[in-house]
């Protein structure tokens, strides 16, 4: 099955490849001989776009878990037939919300039953069970510290709603017999589509100063428009528009949330940093930005 985000690229470049990317792929090829089982991380709203390119290069035939994390934030509907996708090709999926005490023990209970061949093979030398090294990998913001803190009981590691919290890979020890590898957010130096690059703009998996904020902006309400019209509605008062006349839904925000300038002007930069917030604060869910399932 080929999805429509697998065909047609523009094959845009986007100047912008953090170094310590690259060194923490180099980082994870040393290591990876100790690694029994890789976590990796996607977010449930861009299922496709925030899936690291060349995942299985990197990691070769590691035992892999895809977590599809940000449940709570995502339509279900859509997000549901991309686990279908992945678990047709072999992937073992999880789609969870971090935050729920419950759901996170589901990573537990799978690890546990993929390494029961490991740690069955040490009992017949009357071993222990192993403590198993994970690596944990994903792009910027998709849960990775979240994740592992829940894992912990405790904050060992760093959490934030922005790219680049994590910065170096680090052992972290969990209350679950597993020791963590957290590593920083992994992206790639060209994006495959202005679609992907757009959809990593949007859940803040890179840096605002990457894409100019209006165009984030435009392309959150043209989904919005398109998919999501009760939203629209709900969040900015806002009916169906024509997206040839993005200002005339610019000045009906601008006035839902006060953005006017002296004159009467609506400040259109305020109404574009409104919007993206208002994906990033999680004041806008229930929406999934890869269509192409």
């Amino acid at each position: 099955m080929t999805t429509k985000e697998e065909k047609n690229y523009t094959k845009i470049n986007i100047n912008w490849y953090p170094g310590h990317m690259e060194k923490t792929k180099r980082e994870i090829t040393k290591l990876l001989p100790i690694i029994d089982i890789v976590y990796e991380l996607i977010d449930a709203r861009i299922p496709f776009s925030s899936k690291i390119v060349d995942i299985d290069n990197l990691i070769k035939n590691k035992i892999k878990i895809l977590i599809m994390t940000k449940k709570d934030l995502c339509d279900l509907s859509i997000t549901n037939k991309w686990a279908k996708y992945y678990e047709n090709k072999g992937y073992k999926v999880l789609l969870l919300n971090l935050n729920n005490n419950i759901d996170y023990k589901k990573i537990i209970d799978l690890t546990n039953e993929v390494v029961k061949d490991i740690n069955y093979k040490r009992s017949l030398k009357g071993l222990k069970p192993k403590e198993i090294k994970c690596l944990v990998i994903g792009i910027p913001n998709v849960g990775k510290s979240t994740l592992i803190n829940k894992m912990a009981g405790k904050k060992v590691a760093n959490v934030g709603n922005k790219p680049g919290i994590t910065k170096v890979n680090s052992w972290l020890k969990t209350k679950y017999n597993i020791l963590v590898l957290d590593t920083p957010g992994i992206l790639w130096p060209k994006f495959s589509s202005d679609e992907i690059a757009l959809n990593l703009a949007c859940t803040s998996a890179i840096k605002n100063e990457v894409l100019p904020v209006d165009e984030v902006a435009i392309y959150i309400l043209n989904l919005l428009n398109k998919y999501y019209p009760r939203i629209l509605k709900e969040r900015y008062n806002l009916d169906d528009f024509d997206e040839t006349n993005i200002e005339y839904a610019y000045d009906i925000i601008g006035k839902k949330i006060g953005a006017i300038t002296k004159g009467n002007i609506i400040d259109y930069e305020k109404v574009s940093n409104t919007i993206i917030n208002d994906l990033k604060n999680e004041y806008i869910k229930g929406i999934t930005l890869d269509r192409g399932v």
